[in-house]
C-alpha cells in the first residue's frame, strides 16, 4: 500500500532527483572531455573594450561635432573604400595564399620551385614599393608590351587606382599567406593522406576531403592576424591616389589644419575596425575549436 506519510514521499522524491541530478553532471563532465565539446563562453570578455572605443567616438561627434563629426563625415567614403579593399583583396589572398601553399609542398619540382621563387621574391619587397610598382611601372610595362605586339587594348592601357591595388595587396599578401597554409598543410600527421590513399582517394581529393579542412583549424588564427594586418595595411593605397581613410584624412587636415583632431579621430576609426574584426575572429576560432 502507498505511504501515508507525505514526508516519506517528499524524501524519494529529493532523493530521485539528486539521483538524476548527479547523473546528469557525471555526463556533461564526460561530454567536456571531448575535444571541441566543451561550452564555449556566450560573450567575448574584450568586446568591453569595442563598446569604450565607440562610446568615445560617439562622445566626442556629439559634444564637439566640429571637427570631430565633420572628420566622419568627410572620410565616410573613404571608409567604405577600405572596406572594400580590405575584403575583396582577402578573397584573392586566401586563393593565392591556398594554392601557394600547396605549391610549395608539391614533389613536382617544376611547381614547388616557381611557389618557392614567388614567396622568397615577393616577401624580400616591401608592401609600399610593391604598391607604387603596380601603380607607376606596371602600367608602363603593360603599353609597351601592346606596342610591341601592336594591341591597342594594351598599347591604350590607363591605370584603374582601385583594380591596381587589390592586385598589390593580393599578391604581397598571397605570398605569407602561401607560407601559413604550408605550415598549417605540414602539421598534420602524415598518416591522414596515407588514411586517405589507403581508401582510394586520389591525391587531390585526399587534400580537399581530409588534409585542408584539417589545416584550416590549424591556420584560422594566423590567418585572422593577417586579415587585421590588412586591414591597417590598406592605408599604404592612399600614395597610389586612393581615397580611403588615411587619405581623405589627409584631405581634411590640409583644408582644415588640426592635425591633432584628425589623426586622432582616424585612428580610433581603424582602432574600432580592427577591434571588431578581432572579436569576430576569435568566434570563428571558437566554432572551429577541435
Amino acid at each position: 500500500m502507498p505511504s501515508k506519510d507525505p514526508s516519506q514521499n517528499l524524501g524519494r522524491m529529493l532523493s530521485s532527483k539528486t539521483k538524476d541530478d548527479a547523473e546528469a553532471k557525471k555526463v556533461q563532465e564526460i561530454i567536456n572531455q571531448i575535444p571541441g565539446a566543451e561550452p564555449s563562453a556566450k560573450l567575448d570578455p574584450w568586446w568591453w573594450l569595442v563598446a569604450a572605443v565607440a562610446v568615445l567616438i560617439t562622445l566626442m561627434a556629439v559634444f564637439s561635432p566640429t571637427p570631430y563629426w565633420d572628420i566622419i563625415v568627410f572620410v565616410s567614403d573613404g571608409i567604405w573604400i577600405t572596406v572594400q579593399l580590405t575584403l575583396i583583396s582577402f578573397v584573392f589572398i586566401l586563393i593565392i595564399g591556398l594554392i601557394g601553399g600547396v605549391g610549395r609542398i608539391a614533389k613536382n619540382p617544376v611547381i614547388h620551385f616557381i611557389s618557392t621563387l614567388y614567396v622568397e621574391i615577393i616577401r624580400g619587397i616591401p608592401l609600399l614599393v610593391q604598391l607604387i610598382w603596380w601603380y607607376f611601372a606596371a602600367p608602363a610595362v603593360i603599353r609597351g608590351i601592346g606596342e610591341a605586339i601592336h594591341f591597342s587594348a594594351m598599347a591604350n592601357y590607363r591605370s584603374n587606382a582601385f583594380f591596381l591595388a587589390i592586385v598589390g595587396l593580393s599578391v604581397c599578401y598571397g605570398a605569407y599567406m602561401a607560407e601559413i597554409f604550408r605550415a598549417g598543410i605540414q602539421s598534420i600527421a602524415k598518416g591522414q593522406m596515407e588514411a586517405a590513399r589507403s581508401l582510394g582517394m586520389n591525391y587531390f581529393q585526399s587534400m580537399r576531403h581530409v588534409v585542408i579542412p584539417q589545416a584550416i583549424r590549424v591556420v584560422l588564427p594566423p590567418v585572422g592576424n593577417e586579415f587585421i594586418m590588412l586591414i591597417k595595411d590598406t592605408s599604404l593605397v592612399s600614395v597610389v591616389a586612393m581615397a580611403d581613410i588615411t587619405r581623405r584624412g589627409h584631405e581634411y587636415m590640409s583644408a582644415h589644419f588640426n592635425p591633432i583632431e584628425t589623426w586622432t579621430m582616424i585612428a580610433l576609426i581603424y582602432l574600432i575596425m580592427t577591434l571588431l574584426s578581432a572579436r569576430v575572429i576569435s568566434w570563428l576560432e571558437t566554432r572551429r575549436k577541435y
